[in-house]
């Protein structure tokens, strides 16, 4: 039988006094902030059945925060591992106690997203979501941030100069890396297809012109086709996929620069065998692991969520403290890339 943890586990573990535990625990006299903490990481670690209480007593005095967060198609693995990491990261804020309002866009019509966006900011101290860049929303936000409610555009940015700060990849350096690995592998020169959702997406355009700029510089012997719109729908990508291996001899591969990468796997799947096709998709879920796995697909370039709501979570809480700012900015992160090697 395991043997139950106890404080004197904990203080050992924390590197502190059996004394400071109780302290913390009964709250019988002040500790200081970072003492608490090491406490309760201790507790955590060691599977302290206490630690739940631990965590009370950091947060008592901790200013409350409602949060809004406008996130798209919620039957997709990637926006599912988004909202998980959301609430892992609302829960674990060391300066905050927050609640996590957590709403899935039904589609990319402005009129849906700013019934949302003024729904959570009656309701939030602060919103983060995923949108296209279109007049009305930027409105929206407008409005939003003039009642001091900030609003930040996660993955792909909208409403610049307005919006208090954009947060994800810097998207035309994804494009252009996408570019640079297609002319590493591809073993002839011919023509290549890119897939953006919509041409509202900025991310998905900064990507279309990133990939295009390093073609025209570096690899010039590649005809870029003219940008296919996919509306993000997996059977759009799947059928235009077949056709354009069915009528172009000369295609050498694909760039999903947004959603919608499960049709493109689906047509490769069945009739890609042979044709040595280079596509390169964006973020790793089940089915992009899976295709890498199989040699399907050559490139998956991902957004670190975790590192990406942390962030976040840093920079909704600054922005209620301090207010909005007169200069919007740009958190651009890290990204991962994924081959059949490193899955």
């Amino acid at each position: 039988m395991t043997k139950r943890p106890t404080i004197t586990d904990i203080a050992r573990e924390a590197g502190v006094s059996v004394a400071t535990v109780d302290r913390v625990l009964n709250a019988r006299h002040p500790v200081r902030e970072e003492t608490a903490r090491r406490v309760h990481e201790a507790a955590h670690a060691i599977g302290y059945h206490a630690a739940g209480l631990i965590k009370q007593r950091l947060q008592c005095d901790l200013p409350h925060y409602r949060l809004g967060f406008i996130l798209r198609k919620p039957a997709h693995h990637f926006y599912q591992d988004f909202a998980r990491e959301v609430e892992a990261s609302v829960s674990l804020a060391q300066s905050f106690h927050g609640i996590p309002l957590i709403e899935f866009a039904p589609s990319n019509v402005p009129g849906d997203l700013i019934a949302r966006l003024k729904d959570l900011g009656a309701r939030c101290q602060a919103i983060a979501m995923v949108a296209p860049d279109h007049p009305k929303i930027t409105a929206a936000v407008e409005e939003l941030q003039a009642k001091g409610i900030p609003v930040f555009s996660l993955l792909s940015d909208f409403a610049a100069g307005v919006r208090q700060g954009y947060i994800g990849l810097n998207n035309r350096k994804v494009g252009r890396t996408a570019a640079w690995m297609f002319s590493k592998i591809a073993k002839r020169p011919g023509k290549v297809a890119v897939f953006v959702g919509s041409h509202r997406f900025q991310g998905h355009e900064l990507r279309d012109i990133g990939f295009r700029s390093y073609c025209r510089e570096n690899a010039p012997t590649f005809e870029v086709l003219d940008p296919l719109v996919n509306l993000e729908k997996r059977q759009i990508t799947y059928e235009a996929t077949l056709d354009l291996m069915q009528r172009e001899p000369e295609l050498v591969g694909f760039y999903v620069a947004g959603g919608g990468m499960e049709g493109a796997i689906s047509a490769l799947r069945e009739e890609g065998k042979g044709l040595d096709l280079i596509a390169i998709v964006n973020e790793i879920t089940p089915e992009s692991r899976a295709a890498l796995a199989d040699n399907i697909i050559t490139m998956a370039v991902a957004t670190p969520l975790r590192r990406l709501c942390q962030e976040l979570m840093t920079l909704m809480a600054r922005a209620i403290e301090n207010g909005t700012v007169e200069t919007p900015g740009q958190t651009f992160l890290p990204f991962d890339i994924h081959l059949p090697e490193n899955i």
